[in-house]
């Protein structure tokens, strides 16, 4: 499956999970997983939530952020990864002056063989 993000329009989405502000998502779910795109602006966040029934694994691609993982808040920035395993919480925040833009997988289903 090849997902074309750039020729899907931002999707705005407003407190986001309890989050500060408007964050815009491009999203895709093959039933199995949902691929998203995600660009934080300065100033907002997606709010603190706990996965239940999923993991989510987060590859920042743009600018700087927190996250917060297991209790800590950990700077983010391009190139890292964040994991958060099924049945912890976590939390990602901008307040740097650029947007924080990054891809996420969670996993939705596990396949049967």
């Amino acid at each position: 499956m090849v997902i074309k993000f750039d020729e899907a329009g931002w999707t705005p989405e407003e407190h986001f999970k309890g989050g500060e502000g408007t964050i815009f998502m491009k999203v895709t779910n093959d039933g199995l997983n949902k691929i998203l795109l995600i660009k934080i602006p300065s100033g907002c966040s997606i709010g603190l939530h706990k996965h239940e029934g999923n993991s989510e694994i987060i590859y920042i691609l743009e600018g700087e952020g927190k996250t917060w993982q297991d209790g800590v808040l950990v700077p983010v920035s391009a190139g890292m990864a964040a994991y958060c395993p099924e049945g912890e919480t976590h939390q990602m925040i901008n307040d740097f002056d650029r947007d924080l833009v990054f891809f996420a997988v969670i996993p939705t289903q596990v396949r049967k063989n």
